[in-house]
């Protein structure tokens, strides 16, 4: 989507119900590598499925072990509607954290997120296999691209 909207597509609880400092929290509390992973795998409980029309080839994104959504809507007010979807549950989980990060924000402030220091303060950086980090740079390089089409 590129043209300029104010109706959301598929809606989330990312950044407005569930913030940040919340996740930055949470993720604090945990002690082992297994306590991070249920932590992830309740946010990808918490992302709605993304409906099957929304699911289109131009929205697919590439270096991922899994299949990966992540669309985004340019708003009528200047921010910027991130939405996505997985079919794994980790992935899942790994969107759901960007997508907090980076939802309802300006192209600008999308553009001063550092989303890899996030993934190291919340202490998953270390713990994701090589694929799987990878395919996290590959979503955080698109969010940043998308970010920058609209910095003027």
């Amino acid at each position: 989507m590129t043209q300029l909207s104010d109706t959301i597509l598929a809606p989330h609880p990312f950044g407005t119900e569930i913030t940040e400092q919340q996740l930055i929290e949470n993720f604090q509390q945990c002690k082992l590598w297994e306590d991070r992973y249920r932590q992830l795998i309740g946010l990808a409980k918490k992302l709605p499925p993304l409906a099957d029309e929304l699911k289109q080839k131009n929205i697919e994104r590439s270096g991922c072990e899994n299949r990966v959504w992540l669309g985004y809507q340019h708003l009528v007010d200047g921010r910027l509607h991130f939405y996505g979807d997985s079919e794994g549950r980790i992935v899942k989980g790994l969107l759901a954290i960007l997508l907090t990060a980076v939802e309802g924000k300006t192209p600008e402030q999308v553009m001063q997120i550092s989303l890899a220091e996030l993934f190291q303060h919340l202490g998953l950086e270390q713990q994701l296999s090589g694929s799987r980090l990878n395919g996290v740079k590959s979503l955080i390089n698109t969010i940043q691209e998308i970010a920058n089409t609209y910095t003027h």
